[in-house]
């Protein structure tokens, strides 16, 4: 096992890697769990935080592979996307924290972030909320009924999360997530980005996008990277590109 993970103080007071390679979330989504493995061994010393989402979950082998990636010294972001009674969601939690997994995702309802929050106790597991997905624009919203738009349904759910006592929510570099802070008052909300794409790449799926260098610099504390990376024809390239505009962004003033 490595040495615990070396953290920071950032100038608003919240607890970052110090390293921004620790800052990059390589989400696993495949179709097999040996395709996850083969990753995961392919960015080693690179990258050593991953997503594992629903797609993965449902696969045989899921527990093993959740194991080994924390045996190998990795830390591990539960894609969960909880949306279930508070009870419900307070059990699966506290599974989560006997796996020792670091973040977790939760939809962002009061009740279910409160149930998310109880249930973590004083254990070092992360609870992020999930404002709205980055695949969703305005039209898309309005046409599910809802009365606001994307940045303003994120403004009300991040309030709602510090509110809750969520350690962060995730937020796409166009919902600006220093203002978020502001808006929320809580410099130590903590916010994951989806959504990240290097200048000219496909978008994908995703609808509200922007570059490594952009995310940082909006305030993003996390970057949740998939497709880009993991399809990419030589993946460690792929990544240690995307930490070098991180750290460029992160070393301009402001």
């Amino acid at each position: 096992m490595p040495d615990a993970l070396a953290v920071v103080k950032s100038r608003a007071g919240r607890s970052l890697p110090v390293k921004m390679a620790d800052r990059l979330i390589v989400a696993l989504d495949f179709h097999s769990i040996d395709q996850a493995k083969n990753a995961v061994k392919s960015l080693k010393g690179i990258v050593s935080f991953f997503k594992l989402g629903l797609r993965l979950q449902y696969e045989p082998g899921f527990g093993d592979l959740l194991t080994q990636l924390k045996d190998e010294g990795n830390r591990i972001f539960l894609d969960a996307k909880m949306y279930d009674i508070p009870e419900t969601v307070s059990g699966a939690v506290a599974s989560a924290v006997r796996r020792e997994v670091d973040f977790i995702t939760v939809h962002g309802d009061e009740s279910i972030m409160r149930a998310a929050v109880a249930a973590k106790k004083d254990s070092n597991l992360k609870v992020f909320a999930i404002t709205v997905l980055t695949s969703l624009d305005d039209a898309a919203l309005a046409a599910m009924g809802y009365a606001v738009g994307a940045r303003a349904l994120v403004q009300l759910r991040a309030r709602l999360a510090v509110q809750s006592g969520c350690d962060g929510i995730i937020a796409s570099a166009d919902d600006q997530p220093n203002d978020l802070r502001e808006l929320a008052a809580s410099d130590g909300l903590l916010i994951a980005t989806p959504g990240v794409r290097r200048k000219n790449a496909a978008a994908d799926d995703q609808k509200r996008i922007a570059t490594p260098g952009e995310a940082i610099a909006s305030g993003a504390d996390y970057l949740v990277v998939g497709r880009p990376i993991v399809n990419a024809d030589d993946p460690v390239r792929e990544a240690q590109a995307f930490i070098e505009e991180m750290e460029e962004a992160a070393r301009l003033p402001g």
